[in-house]
């Protein structure tokens, strides 16, 4: 009992909010995601199609996070988180109602939008709730919640979607709705420029031109580390989309029960994300965080050649673990990197521009698999994917070791003064 009260005193009120909503959210999330494509798949019967349809949203969501991201920065982080969640509430009521493939479509855009509104706010908000030394931790623990939801959701979707697939999306809106609610009353706006102004008596909205925060001007010209990160972080981006959009159709050439694989091998990493990624957070915490990106993207070729040619459970598993090791290390590390080159009035904008990375390879990775999975076959496609991920790999390994020692070169030119 003294164990369970110290763990919960551990963290800010805040932070377990954003956590048992990350639960909610991703539960229903993953019993909808890694079948919405198979279920398109068997009404279209095309590959490319329902690659495109699912390429929608985060397509549309690339171009909104930009601007979400330093629209939270301004506005603050609750109206924005608020707002963002409201709209995925809607597009979860809307495949209820969708019939036609179009609007499925058109549903999957405005998720989309929602979704792009919500992370850079929300990944602000742990930011400025957590001091520097604590943050790859408590992104360990966000991670472990999003995994909640990978362990429980593939297994109760798979059932639901046999049975009936409207009832995954009223749970779904219903989950979102709740956290939005929790959102709205339980938690306190941590935007500094927003804290200033309330500090100060300042009344009014600020100007969602004048303040901008960013740009592409500022990005090319002074965050050329940010942007290198973002494009070198793209394969990394992209073995995730094809593991959830990709790998359902690779499974049906190898496996007589794809989905059930499929649905398993989401449990199983899900399991072992809940297990191990708290215990590897601390282990990990003074580490310097290049090297153990650098031991990630070297893990992520290899599950990437697992993926593309395992035609045995027991290697496909092993090809899972070897991702669950590398994706809790990547994840809360680089996390980590990207809230320590932002400045505090900024931390929105960052994430955002980081973010955009991700956007766009589940924008472009449906579309470039389902290409390459009918001109050729998914071991081409994964293949080409590990030779990215070792190439860009190399590229962040050197550009983090490179910023490291210049960060520690000017603290100790301070300390001499």
């Amino acid at each position: 009992m003294n164990l369970v009260r110290k763990s919960l005193l551990r963290y800010d009120g805040g932070i377990w909010i954003r956590v048992i909503g990350a639960a909610l959210t991703t539960i229903t999330g993953f019993m909808i995601r890694p079948f919405l494509v198979l279920y398109l798949y068997d009404r279209l019967e095309s590959v490319l199609l329902p690659m495109l349809v699912v390429a929608l949203q985060p397509l549309c969501g690339l171009f909104v996070s930009w601007f979400g991201g330093g629209m939270s920065d301004r506005l603050g982080r609750k109206p924005v988180m608020i707002a963002a969640l409201l709209l995925q509430a809607a597009s979860m009521a809307g495949y209820v109602f969708a019939d036609a493939i179009w609007q499925f479509a058109a549903v999957s855009v405005l998720n989309g939008i929602g979704q792009a509104l919500f992370m850079p706010a929300s990944n602000a908000q742990m930011t400025d709730m957590v001091p520097a030394e604590r943050r790859a931790e408590v992104y360990a623990l966000l991670h472990t919640a999003f995994n909640v939801g990978a362990a429980i959701g593939p297994m109760l979707g798979l059932a639901l979607f046999r049975w009936n697939p409207q009832i995954v999306f009223f749970i779904a809106a219903g989950a979102t709705c709740a956290y939005t609610l929790l959102v709205a009353f339980k938690m306190e706006e941590t935007a500094p420029a927003v804290i200033a102004r309330k500090s100060s008596g300042e009344k009014g909205l600020p100007s969602l031109r004048g303040g901008r925060q960013g740009g592409l001007k500022l990005l090319f010209r002074k965050e050329r580390t940010l942007l290198a990160i973002t494009l070198l972080s793209l394969p990394v981006s992209l073995l995730y989309t094809l593991a959830e959009t990709a790998m359902p159709i690779h499974l049906q050439a190898h496996f007589d029960h794809s989905q059930a694989v499929f649905a398993g091998m989401l449990t199983f990493n899900g399991l072992a994300v809940i297990a191990l990624q708290i215990w590897i957070a601390r282990k990990t915490e003074r580490m310097s965080s290049y090297k153990l990106i650098g031991c990630s993207y070297a893990l992520f070729s290899i599950v990437a050649i697992g993926y593309g040619y395992s035609t045995a459970i027991v290697a496909l598993y092993a090809a899972e673990f070897i991702f669950t090791i590398g994706e809790m290390i990547y994840g809360p590390h680089i996390q980590k990197e990207i809230s320590l080159m932002a400045e505090e009035e900024r931390r929105g904008f960052y994430f955002a521009v980081f973010g955009a990375s991700r956007l766009l390879a589940a924008g472009i990775g449906p579309i470039a698999a389902g290409l390459a999975m009918e001109w050729a076959n998914g071991e081409t496609l994964f293949t080409v994917v590990a030779v990215l991920i070792v190439a860009c790999g190399i590229g962040a390994f050197r550009l983090l070791r490179k910023q490291q020692a210049a960060k520690r070169t000017e603290q100790y030119g301070a300390a001499a003064e």
